[in-house]
């Protein structure tokens, strides 16, 4: 009767041990709270600081400078937000490649621009996620495969980032914010570590020749080596084009290197946040990384403004009337079989 004893006490004993240490603190009851309260404090936090700019801002004097803005600027800013919304778009065509679906070029290019408005502005679960699988869903492809290209589109996306952040590294001097600077050593190097994942994903890719990694149990596709550097590429020319919108609004009055930053790190600083659009982030962060005494914030914010309107909110309007029309045709769909 002895020895069950001794084996549970042992059993129960053991489970104690394996549920005390750092790594099994997620599972912990207490873990969803903490990690809650920090998210919830370091969003206050960050509005508070935006609150606080808005109120030292001249308004009247943003609504006059976004008067100001010559035509030919919008225009060709216009002109650049829609030509990173292709290339964005293009990003699909590699996930065809990868999952082997067989829906014409034009029909994946049309749903993956039709969806990044919609992750832009209202984040990726209803973008991403809910308006790609519902207009993919709509055409035969089945729930594995759109995973697939969802999840294709995703890295494709940030190993160009990862990239341009490792350059840009070296060609941009961040300034002191709030008091705070980083020096130059170590932000090269902090760059220098990012701009090598990309490296280290086209080796992998290298070496894997088309064969899938397994980490745990799990199967991560990798394609080959052209298609990875085709990654790369589309999504590091996809970045490097949105700053040259928001360059070509700003009339090229800050250098090229900071108006790319300013995207870069607006686009981190708002999916940390999860603010929708990144309403404010994007603008805040603008203002404190190219504001000078020779470019008031004013003009600053009048930029971004313009900038969100033409990449942001103008594809919006437009993926909401194809939306749209996508579905009623879809609903008379079945009356035209008839």
């Amino acid at each position: 009767m002895a020895t069950p004893t001794l084996h549970a006490d042992t059993q129960v004993g053991s489970n104690r041990h394996t549920t005390s240490g750092w790594r099994h603190w997620p599972q912990q009851a207490w873990w969803p709270w903490l990690t809650r309260s920090v998210a919830i404090a370091f969003f206050a936090v960050v509005a508070a600081l935006i609150f606080r700019q808005a109120r030292t801002v001249d308004w009247p004097a943003v609504l006059q400078a976004l008067r100001d803005l010559p035509t030919a600027a919008l225009a060709l800013g216009g002109a650049l937000a829609l030509l990173s919304h292709f290339t964005y778009g293009s990003f699909d065509w590699v996930g065809r490649h990868c999952s082997g679906h067989r829906l014409p070029r034009g029909t994946t290019l049309a749903i993956a621009m039709t969806s990044y408005p919609f992750t832009l502005n209202l984040g990726s679960l209803i973008g991403g996620v809910g308006v790609r699988y519902r207009l993919y869903a709509r055409r035969g492809v089945d729930p594995g495969t759109i995973g697939q290209v969802v999840g294709t589109s995703i890295v494709t996306n940030w190993v160009g980032y990862l990239l341009l952040a490792g350059v840009l590294a070296w060609l941009w001097q961040p300034p002191a914010v709030a008091g705070w600077a980083v020096t130059p050593w170590q932000w090269r190097l902090g760059g220098s570590v990012l701009g090598c994942l990309p490296l280290v994903y086209l080796a992998l890719c290298t070496v894997r020749k088309g064969r899938a990694l397994t980490l745990r149990g799990h199967a991560f596709p990798l394609p080959r080596w052209p298609v990875a550097l085709w990654q790369i590429a589309a999504s590091a020319t996809n970045w490097m084009l949105m700053g040259a919108a928001l360059w070509t609004v700003l009339q090229h009055q800050v250098p090229y290197p900071a108006a790319l930053a300013t995207v870069l790190l607006g686009a981190v600083a708002g999916l940390v946040l999860r603010v929708p659009a990144g309403l404010g982030v994007l603008e805040a962060v603008g203002v404190a990384l190219l504001a000078t005494d020779a470019l008031g914030q004013e003009q600053v914010l009048a930029a971004l403004l313009a900038y969100r309107a033409l990449y942001y909110f103008g594809p919006l309007l437009l993926a909401a009337v194809a939306l749209g029309v996508a579905e009623l045709r879809w609903r008379q769909r079945p009356t035209q079989d008839a």
